[in-house]
């Protein structure tokens, strides 16, 4: 368990909000996941690191949810206060050997975009699109620190996105090319239905990599 001091909190929406942390020699993989809470504190939960493995800070994306015990005291932390982080976990991560020589297609609803963030802030090099579903455009958190044309945004409740309906719509409209390695990350649900898509258009097992946010 280490102590990190908040450096900077950004607001994105009304709910959903952005720390940044002192990295001090905190070290992990693009794609992995802290856990998080105020120091002194029994109460923790984890939250995908939304920063690049270059940067020289560590920052997570959270979203405050309703009767989230966590995500509210997090909210309300200031610039100066230390937090708890411990880890890095999971084996959401990116293939080393793929990254110069594969296409690349990241599909995620909501703060699922966070480890997509880090992967594509840590390898700009990479062939990718990014394939974001979000309910309203004010969802779209920081559209726009994605070069032009890599990321899509899907919105299912307005059409002031770059297509109307969800990710899995989308797909089914536009076919992805057999040889694409995919990451899914967000709600059970579109994950399910993703997968299955994807398998039919011809993507195999293997290619198809899953991270489930609850």
């Amino acid at each position: 368990m280490r102590s990190h001091k908040v450096i900077e909190i950004r607001n994105l929406t009304s709910s959903t909000y952005i720390i940044r942390m002192e990295k001090n020699d905190f070290t992990f993989k693009t794609g992995q996941y802290i856990t998080l809470g105020f120091s002194g504190s029994i109460d923790r939960r984890e939250y995908s690191i939304y920063s690049s493995e270059n940067d020289n800070f560590l920052e997570v994306l959270i979203k405050e949810v309703e009767n989230g015990l966590v995500s509210k005291k997090l909210k309300r932390c200031k610039t100066g206060d230390y937090l708890d982080v411990d880890g890095p976990f999971g084996h959401f991560s990116l293939e080393e050997s793929e990254i110069g020589r594969k296409k690349f297609l990241f599909i995620a609803t909501g703060t699922g975009i966070s480890p997509i963030h880090s992967f594509v802030e840590t390898h700009p090099e990479m062939d990718y699109r990014v394939l974001h579903g979000v309910r309203i455009e004010e969802e779209a958190y920081e559209k726009d620190s994605y070069p032009n044309g890599k990321y899509i945004l899907c919105t299912s409740r307005e059409k002031s996105g770059d297509y109307h309906g969800r990710v899995t719509d989308y797909l089914l409209k536009n076919p992805i090319p057999s040889d694409t390695v995919c990451y899914l990350c967000g709600n059970c649900h579109m994950i399910y239905e993703a997968y299955d898509i994807l398998e039919k258009q011809g993507i195999s097992l293997g290619p198809i990599h899953t991270e489930v946010y609850f």
